[in-house]
């Protein structure tokens, strides 16, 4: 099942500037991880903003919520996911 997941994680800068490059490290490996893994198929930056969106991909939405609370930038994000079903006309 893909999703679409805009995350805004504005709030992550925030934080002190050490512990925050700290934490978008972790963030940057935990991403690759996602993405070599097939979760995460597709990301963009919303030019201007802390947001990016996605299309992710998971077995169920409970699926997809595992591989979200493992992001480290979890608690100092916003999280929008939008089922996606395929269209046929």
């Amino acid at each position: 099942m893909d999703f679409l997941v805009r995350v805004d994680f504005a709030r992550a800068y925030e934080l002190p500037e050490d512990e925050r490059a700290a934490l978008l490290e972790r963030e940057r490996s935990r991403g690759r991880e996602l993405l070599s893994q097939g979760v995460i198929r597709q990301l963009w930056r919303l030019p201007g903003t802390r947001t990016n969106i996605g299309i992710w991909s998971a077995a169920d939405a409970n699926a997809l919520d595992v591989a979200l609370a493992s992001l480290p930038i979890r608690p100092y994000s916003e999280f929008d996911v939008t089922a996606l079903d395929p269209y046929t006309p």
